[in-house]
């Protein structure tokens, strides 16, 4: 394939990997994935936050790719902390970024995957696409037994098929993901049992755990007319050792999911919030927090420690690799908070707590 054909594929496997391909979409009257009575945020056919924002078109994109000023990155950008070889147990509370999204959670004697993405590529292709610039922070082999996996939402940067279905090969562990997501993941294992709920709902995870589905002000896609088809969601794990919220993506928006965290659980223990993936804002700002929205966010919550991720392993927006991190010491400069509250991790990075 000639320079120019592979440019093309690329730019096109980045933009699915946001879920971006929906902007291309065509009317779709059925939905592939779920099909269940209509609610507050359900139509019958899409899914949809309570002021979901306007979905971007095929000129937005346009746009951004002919007025856009990307900042290059690295070909290696490698963690300054070793891969982590994590004990099979633990009693306490212990977190490990595994790359992007991807983290182990140790808690209670039990240990979760949220969002793992094991592979070469965030991307529908093995040949095209956001490519990891560092390895994973966990090997695969290193990985303790796993007892749940936990997905936020269906971006290629969040479910990874491949991943999954080795995880369920190897592991058999629980899993759990927002309504419409178990078609997905069956069509990497035909055998995978997953459980789906909605918003508001909850599933116990054994020891004292339970994993609460709640909104995020972000969207889905998979394919090439599956906008908004299957949920989304943040999770919220009530555990022995305290409250943990994680946020796969979202943008801030007017602040409300996080003011309802708070006011339904109490101030977290500790908060992953995503800090990357944000530049143009005026095409980001709705999906996707900056390390100023999300400095925002943990002050709504209330939160003892904020951990940030979504950052440094997968090219996917404009901003320079580093550029997160700068931006997040400017932020918590601002707010006036120390800049132990909110650390921006790096694969392979632990925190104890």
């Amino acid at each position: 394939m000639k320079k120019r054909g592979l440019l093309t594929v690329a730019s096109a496997a980045t933009v699915m990997t946001l879920g971006g391909v929906g902007y291309a979409a065509h009317r779709r009257n059925r939905n592939p994935y779920y099909r269940g009575p209509a609610s507050d945020h359900f139509d019958g056919l899409r899914f949809h936050a309570a002021d979901q924002p306007p979905d971007k078109s095929l000129a937005d994109l346009a746009r951004w790719r002919r007025t856009g000023k990307p900042e290059a990155w690295p070909a290696s950008f490698p963690s300054p902390f070793p891969p982590d070889r994590p004990p099979a147990r633990v009693e306490g509370f212990r977190v490990v970024l595994i790359g992007h999204a991807s983290y182990l959670i140790q808690v209670a004697g039990r240990n979760i995957l949220v969002d793992p993405v094991f592979s070469r590529r965030a991307s529908p292709f093995r040949f095209a696409g956001p490519k990891r610039v560092n390895p994973p922070g966990i090997a695969y082999a290193d990985l303790p037994p796993i007892d749940a996996v936990l997905i936020t939402h269906n971006h290629y940067d969040h479910l990874d098929g491949p991943t999954v279905a080795r995880l369920w090969q190897d592991h058999q562990p629980l899993i759990v993901a927002p309504l419409g997501n178990d078609a997905i993941l069956r069509g990497y294992d035909e055998t995978m049992h997953v459980e789906t709920r909605d918003w508001g709902e909850s599933v116990d995870l054994g020891a004292g755990i339970a994993a609460h589905l709640t909104p995020a002000n972000h969207w889905s896609a998979r394919g090439l007319n599956d906008r908004r088809m299957a949920l989304w969601c943040a999770f919220l794990l009530t555990t022995p050792r305290g409250v943990h919220y994680h946020v796969g993506d979202s943008g801030l928006g007017d602040g409300a999911v996080f003011r309802e965290i708070r006011a339904r659980f109490g101030p977290p223990r500790l908060a992953t919030l995503p800090i990357g993936a944000y530049e143009p804002r005026w095409f980001m700002q709705p999906q996707h927090m900056n390390p100023a929205d999300a400095v925002e966010a943990l002050t709504l919550l209330g939160a003892d420690q904020a951990l940030g991720h979504h950052w440094g392993t997968f090219k996917l927006t404009d901003e320079g690799i580093e550029r997160p991190v700068e931006a997040l010491a400017e932020a918590l400069a601002a707010a006036e908070l120390p800049p132990e509250r909110f650390l921006a991790l790096r694969p392979g990075q632990v925190w104890e707590g």
